[in-house]
């Protein structure tokens, strides 16, 4: 056998596909628990090295070293109920495990519209415990500048748009946003599909943001203009975030005015291309036959949905892990420079782009 371990050797020695083992070890795809399970720990025992599930206790991080009060509470910050759908489910589940492996508890803390408008913290949070915070799904830029004047480590998964504005002051980590926007649109240009538009708000958050931008420079790269006809930008008066009926109503007037349709749409995530898709069906627009759909996120329902929904996959466990590395080297050395740190992401093709 090879010194370095291959998938194809852990395969081989289980009797199963390469695949399989693929899925397994990067968290991808369905399979049995008992499978995952075997698989994973056959990989171990042959000493395969590039896990997905990779444990933080494994690597070498800065030893963790409490003040004089003994903080050891981690409070995560967030504006919105973060449900078995959302990406960062997931990946808190992989950080609350490792923090816990490190002796550290964990808090979360729902901030509410008044905590936000009012730049207060939230009732449940104890400073005099609190080692640092994690804020996820917190886009109020006023508020997240507040957090950043504050004596404690932060870090911010996603983040308001800040391309405009100084920096805020923190850790930053976000999945890898622009690669994949690259990957998709020459391969739809590869297909003969060069109307490509784009849906849903840059200036939501960060992410979205560098969405929209790698779709414009992907254009730009293959020799593309963006039809500006068909980016789709904007949201309904007064209507603060997409995801809700306002939101869908603004879709199906903007989609109604519509000249005609692009080849393809890119939509900002997967739930701004099912609400396009439920628009398209009101309609009586037809995906794929009459116009292209792909998302970002891999989020359940993006499987099971009709068409299944062509999409870019989060690795949330490597999230957990780096977001676990980020704040506790935060915590041991404050003056660190602030770092900016972008996951790999992954193309997944679906009914929804005819694959």
């Amino acid at each position: 056998m090879a010194e370095r371990v291959t998938i194809q050797d852990i395969a081989d020695e289980l009797g199963v596909s390469r695949n399989t083992v693929s899925k397994a070890i990067n968290n991808t795809g369905v399979l049995a628990d008992t499978t995952r399970e075997k698989v994973l720990k056959k990989a171990i025992e042959m000493g395969y090295k590039q896990f997905t599930y990779v444990n933080i206790s494994d690597f070498e991080l800065p030893e963790s070293s409490p003040s004089a009060s003994d903080k050891r509470e981690i409070a995560l910050f967030t504006s919105n109920f973060i449900g078995s759908s959302h990406f960062a489910s997931t990946m808190l589940d992989k950080f609350q495990r490792e923090l816990s492996v490190l002796g550290y508890s964990f808090t979360m803390h729902r901030l509410q519209e008044t905590d936000i408008a009012q730049l207060s913290l939230p009732a449940s949070y104890v400073e005099e415990r609190t080692a640092g915070i994690i804020c996820i799904e917190m886009f109020d830029l006023k508020y997240c500048s507040m957090l950043c004047s504050l004596d404690t480590p932060l870090l911010f998964v996603d983040s308001p748009v800040y391309n405009m504005t100084e920096p805020l002051k923190a850790d930053h980590l976000y999945m890898d946003n622009q690669s994949n926007m690259h990957a998709f649109v020459r391969e739809m240009v590869r297909r003969g599909k060069k109307r490509i538009g784009f849906i849903g708000d840059p200036m939501h958050c960060q992410s979205f943001f560098e969405r929209y931008m790698g779709y414009r420079n992907a254009m730009y790269l293959s020799g593309l203009s963006c039809p500006e006809d068909c980016c789709i930008t904007g949201n309904k008066i007064n209507a603060k975030k997409p995801g809700y009926k306002e939101y869908r109503d603004y879709l199906l007037d903007m989609i109604q005015r519509l000249d005609r349709l692009p080849d393809v749409f890119i939509c900002a995530n997967d739930f701004v291309a099912m609400d396009t898709l439920m628009v398209f069906k009101k309609l009586g627009i037809t995906v794929p036959k009459d116009v292209y759909l792909c998302g970002f996120d891999d989020s359940p329902e993006s499987k099971v949905i009709s068409p299944s929904l062509t999409t870019v996959h989060i690795h949330s466990q490597i999230m957990g892990f780096s977001a676990v590395h980020l704040l506790l080297s935060r915590i041991k050395e404050p003056s660190l420079n602030f770092r900016t740190i972008h996951t790999e992401t992954n193309l997944i093709y679906r009914e929804s782009t005819n694959d």
